[in-house]
């Protein structure tokens, strides 16, 4: 069980702080106690449920993947010749 302090406007409602200690939440009231109170709210936790898992925990290469051509790079690795190319100013 968690529980934390809640400081609001007694006119509004309008949250001010959330405190996880009650001496926090006393001494912001104690800034304008004829203006903000303070309560407490306790939050009950669900029930934890352990899961193991007994799968390899790496991904095998290519699982699901169409296989791959080698030569498909090939037309972009060609080079121009030293001097043939234009020069680009940016």
């Amino acid at each position: 069980m968690n529980e934390y302090w809640i400081v609001k406007e007694r006119s509004t409602g309008r949250v001010i702080a959330h405190c996880g200690d009650i001496n926090d939440a006393i001494m912001l009231v104690s800034f304008d106690p004829n203006n903000r109170s303070y309560s407490r709210n306790r939050v009950l936790l669900d029930q934890v449920i352990d899961v193991t898992s007994t799968t390899d925990k790496q991904l095998p290469g290519q699982q699901g993947l169409p296989a791959g051509e080698v030569g498909q790079l090939k037309p972009f690795q060609e080079k121009l010749a030293e001097g043939q190319g234009e020069p680009v100013y940016v």
